[in-house]
């Protein structure tokens, strides 16, 4: 039998969009012949989940999990909130985040490596839509508090030093219902800021005070902005009259970590003309 080695896997996984193992059984059951085993796959139906893998997934669930003093939240996308609902999708991302919150890593491809890529290949044959384990990431805490919303399109992990997992939970959120950029000011990209102040100059100088009051203009308006941006900066949702910050010291904790996962952010969804998609499936069955 022939030896299977790494590249040949990498070169059929880039060749047919499945899973690593699938792609070494297939290797294997070919002894080695790639284009044999391209051909034995499209017989199958792992070539149908391959066909699913280019169409875009920006809907789905966001997962939380905490065990001990560190939280996992995860992202599964699939195409439709339809498919995000099915309880088979459901029980794939239950899946996903018990492993996810069984291990150190964040990286999402030796997470799926094995079982998971294969549940997932299979679910999208189930489903008939792409299905994909987009990013996990940690926090470690001497408490960590967590909040899904109830629809599941956006979870939260808070990090304290000190406090309760009741007061991690109230700040996650907050976290979830302002979407602060960052938990401290000091924590701001210093090329933001100039950006802002660059926006900032250009406005004031169209003011025609003088210099002097422009600097203090420019001055105030940052600090605002970073104020806006900054969670411990921020007035609490609960209560505007007190600040994150304020609420955290007065239990006598701080706010060591903050990660935000809203399902699809950042990803460019195609927009689809229904009609005209039905239109040209009639004109192609003619």
């Amino acid at each position: 039998m022939a030896a299977i080695s790494a590249s040949m896997v990498k070169e059929l996984r880039e060749r047919t969009g499945l899973g690593m193992m699938e792609c070494k059984k297939a290797l294997v059951e070919a002894d080695g012949d790639l284009e044999l085993a391209i051909e034995n796959l499209r017989k199958s139906s792992g070539m149908k989940a391959a066909k699913k893998a280019g169409r875009v997934a920006a809907d789905g669930v966001v997962r939380v999990a905490v065990n001990g003093g560190q939280g996992t939240l995860l992202e599964v996308n699939s195409e439709t909130d339809f498919v995000a609902r099915d309880d088979n999708f459901s029980a794939f991302a239950d899946k996903v985040i018990a492993k996810a919150a069984s291990t150190e890593s964040t990286d999402v491809a030796s997470l799926m490596e094995g079982d998971l890529e294969d549940a997932r290949s299979a679910l999208v044959q189930k489903i008939g839509e792409n299905i994909t384990v987009r990013r996990v990431a940690k926090i470690s805490a001497s408490v960590v508090g967590t909040y899904v919303h109830s629809n599941e399109k956006i979870g939260v992990l808070i990090g304290l030093d000190g406090g309760s997992e009741e007061l991690a939970k109230d700040i996650a959120m907050h976290v979830a219902a302002v979407n602060p950029m960052v938990v401290n000011p000091d924590d701001v990209d210093p090329a933001v800021i100039e950006k802002e102040k660059e926006i900032f100059s250009a406005q004031a100088e169209n003011s025609g005070k003088p210099a002097e009051i422009i600097e203090k203009m420019i001055g105030g308006r940052i600090r605002k902005f970073l104020a806006e941006i900054s969670l411990v900066e921020q007035p609490f949702v609960k209560n505007p009259d007190q600040t994150v910050g304020q609420l955290a010291k007065a239990a006598g904790a701080t706010v060591t970590g903050m990660v935000r996962f809203e399902v699809g952010e950042g990803i460019e969804k195609e927009e689809v003309d229904f009609a005209e998609e039905v239109m040209a499936q009639a004109r192609g069955s003619n």
